[in-house]
């Protein structure tokens, strides 16, 4: 007798935390990537090497990767509805197309970003101390892209069907990994900022490596052969309906950040470390949120495909729940250990100060991105992006670089930048919800 498919049939409660735990721990493990390179870098070779991986690399890097995140939850949703319908020939179609579309991608920004790096950071204003290292950061961490490409895509294969436990396995062993490298390249061998770039890489590939031979290996409908990694039309055309709305709402998130970063390169390397450790440091608080909004994309999606539109409304008000009580209480303790957190990255007083102070400016605002990542995964799961889309990048992503442009010449300093999240949040917020209401699918009575 078959095993029942226990997101289209279980508790779903119990069902959003089995899924939900491995995906925010393996996100934990994903965030210590960069994190462990801070900190390294941080302590054994100084603030200007701490800003050069935290500033303008980590906006550029967040854009490109977001971007494919983006792409590959296109590849998410669709073999999340195949699953849940039992399509296994479609299944299959879109998953060896998601491989070839990653190896493909992966060479090409690979290729791109190390040709437009060193323009790049001059067009931010990146300081000038910072510029050369922040340099070769980039070019290492595009060399190895295609890595980074694969991974994400396999990882999102394996969550779509429901298995988040084995991606945060392999995160468990490549986090180890990226740790051990990083001390041996930088405090044994003084590779610098080079040195954490290589450990990051080379981390990256046993990842894609790995989570490859899972799909492999796999005796389910979604097995990989590599004979069959090819394009297939209408599988591309089904992930890239879904993947490029996505995809362009994380690059215009990115790209109103990398406007931001701007400005705040204005305002001197201290508040460069003091910013960009600081997206390291509340990177506890998103991956939280965004797990939670992986699980209801997973969940949605694969109800979706089964005609369980009354499960998909019910999952959406548990997740939420769980996700509002996450928030409140990491956003707190985050708000009282700030000082001790910053100075696990850094000595420097004056970067300490600096950030402590804007973790608790921001922290009491972000309830209300809650909201904004939940509907937006349910509605994504249900193959409704385009309106989301346009939502975020107008409510959020516009409003935040017209508010650079226009506000904060008229009162400039790291305030008034800050101030730019928590509106373009509360806008938005308010969007969704009337979206919601109005156009994700009712209860069918099943």
């Amino acid at each position: 007798m078959k095993e029942k498919n226990q997101i289209t049939e279980g508790v779903i409660w119990k069902q959003l935390l089995l899924f939900f735990f491995p995906i925010v721990f393996g996100t934990f493990f994903q965030q210590i990537y960069n994190t462990a390179d801070t900190i390294v870098v941080g302590r054994f070779v100084g603030k200007e090497a701490l800003a050069a991986v935290g500033g303008s690399v980590n906006q550029i890097v967040n854009l490109i990767v977001g971007f494919f995140v983006g792409l590959s939850s296109g590849a998410s949703v669709v073999i999340a509805q195949f699953y849940g319908a039992k399509d296994k020939k479609n299944l299959r179609y879109t998953l060896h197309t998601a491989y070839a579309f990653s190896i493909i991608a992966g060479i090409v920004i690979g290729v791109l970003g190390i040709a437009v790096t060193n323009p790049v950071l001059r067009l931010m204003e990146t300081p000038k101390e910072i510029l050369e290292n922040s340099r070769i950061y980039l070019y290492v961490y595009f060399g190895g892209m295609i890595f980074n490409l694969i991974y994400n895509m396999g990882s999102a294969v394996l969550r779509a069907v429901g298995d988040s436990k084995r991606p945060l396995y392999v995160l468990i062993v490549t986090c180890a990994l990226n740790i051990v490298l990083d001390i041996i390249l930088v405090v044994k061998v003084h590779m610098g900022v080079a040195g954490v770039a290589i450990a990051t890489v080379i981390s990256q590939a046993v990842s894609a490596l790995l989570v490859s031979i899972l799909l492999l290996k796999s005796s389910e409908i979604y097995q990989l052969q590599l004979n069959k990694i090819r394009m297939h039309g209408v599988a591309l055309h089904s992930i890239l309906r879904i993947g490029i709305p996505a995809g362009l709402e994380s690059v215009m998130y990115n790209i109103a950040n990398l406007v931001i970063q701007i400005f705040v390169n204005k305002l001197g390397t201290d508040t460069v470390a003091a910013w960009g450790t600081y997206g390291k440091i509340d990177a506890v608080f998103w991956m939280v949120i965004n797990a939670f909004e992986i699980s209801i994309t997973t969940f949605v999606g694969q109800n979706y495909g089964a005609g369980r539109t009354d499960r998909m409304r019910k999952s959406v008000r548990v997740c939420m729940g769980m996700a509002y009580g996450s928030a409140f209480v990491l956003s707190g303790f985050l708000y009282v250990f700030a000082d001790q957190i910053y100075r696990l990255f850094t000595t420097d007083t004056e970067v300490v100060k600096l950030g402590v102070y804007m973790m608790r400016f921001l922290l009491p605002s972000y309830f209300m991105y809650v909201m904004i990542g939940m509907l937006s995964g349910a509605l994504r799961g249900a193959g409704k992006v385009l309106v989301p889309m346009i939502l975020t990048c107008g409510g959020v992503c516009v409003l935040r670089m017209i508010w650079m442009f226009v506000v904060l010449p008229t009162a400039p300093g790291i305030e008034t930048i800050m101030l730019s999240y928590p509106v373009s949040w509360g806008i938005t917020a308010v969007l969704f919800l009337i979206y919601y209401f109005k156009k994700f699918p009712k209860k069918s009575g099943l």
